[in-house]
């Protein structure tokens, strides 16, 4: 009877049913642009840390896979394996913020890398999608090549080659099986570990195995999801959107800096290599790669190669 009485009676709309419709209007030509699109998704930082975090970062993967677009994700795992090194009594080394890895700590870096996989997959799945774990060893995924690197010492001004131990970056990406995953409907979920022509196992810096990537799958978007909203002017505000060039001239002038230069090298490096856009976010922020996607304002700092 009351259903009758209130027939054909209209109501104001409430306003936050409205509001969440409107927000719909806003994401659809997003939602149109990227679909069918592959976007590669850096998850790193003392975010993955947070339960609450990893369960909004799972849901923003499933979300964007029953949109059309097909996410892979390669994660890190710096924090994590400096904690286990730590309590077992193994003190860490950086140059130019790589680890300095021996045999040990490689072993140590792969079985915390590869639990940290096994739990990504499980965020995922509980989410409500279907994910894969693979490292770079998986089907020839990754081929690594040893990082050299070399450091001048301020007295004699004379360079020094330093050996950073089993550290590698990805020489080569074979995308096939990648592309067998994304094609059945998985979600990748890949650890940055490689394998070298020596046959020896890499450790990998996740950014630049996540814009390795990204190149090889001619990826519409890269993100790279940190603990900084993106790149900062001096005045303290946000850039958000930067071509090489610019990035270049930021560098030079100081406003770039310290770990986020090669974040920013791995943009360059990632839109140089075919990828239409790459972008640095705060993976502290709830939801923050659907904000910068289906908004208009954005929510980090994107390269691309023409403003």
């Amino acid at each position: 009877m009351t259903e009758k009485l209130h027939a054909g009676v209209r109501h104001a709309p409430d306003p936050q049913m409205l509001a969440k419709t409107e927000v719909l209007v806003e994401a659809l030509p997003y939602l149109q642009r990227y679909a069918g699109k592959t976007f590669v998704v850096k998850y790193g930082g003392h975010a993955m840390g947070d339960p609450e975090l990893a369960r909004d970062f799972a849901e923003d993967i499933v979300l964007l896979k029953a949109v059309g677009i097909r996410p892979v994700v390669v994660h890190g795992g710096g924090p994590q394996i400096g904690a286990m090194l730590k309590r077992l009594g193994h003190e860490s080394r950086f140059v130019d913020g790589l680890r300095v890895t021996d045999a040990a700590t490689a072993e140590v870096a792969e079985m915390v890398l590869g639990a940290i996989n096994k739990e990504l997959v499980r965020w995922i799945g509980e989410a409500g999608g279907r994910a894969v774990g693979l490292s770079g060893k998986d089907a020839g995924l990754i081929t690594a090549e040893k990082v050299q690197r070399s450091t001048r010492d301020p007295g004699s001004a004379i360079e020094q080659v330093v050996d950073l131990g089993f550290v590698g970056e990805p020489a080569k990406v074979d995308r096939q099986v990648l592309d067998v995953l994304t094609g059945a409907d998985f979600v990748p979920v890949v650890a940055p570990i490689g394998v070298g022509a020596d046959g020896h196992t890499y450790n990998i810096n996740a950014d630049t195995c996540a814009g390795a990537v990204a190149a090889a799958l001619d990826a519409a978007r890269l993100f790279l999801l940190t603990d900084v909203p993106g790149v900062l002017a001096k005045d303290g505000s946000l850039l958000t959107d930067l071509t090489p060039a610019q990035v270049a001239d930021l560098v030079a002038d100081g406003t770039i800096s310290g770990g986020m230069i090669p974040k920013l090298e791995t943009c360059v490096q990632a839109v140089e290599g075919g990828v239409d856009a790459a972008v640095i976010l705060d993976g502290r922020v709830p939801h923050a790669m659907l904000l910068e996607i289906f908004t208009r304002r954005g929510a980090g700092t994107l390269v691309r190669r023409q403003a």
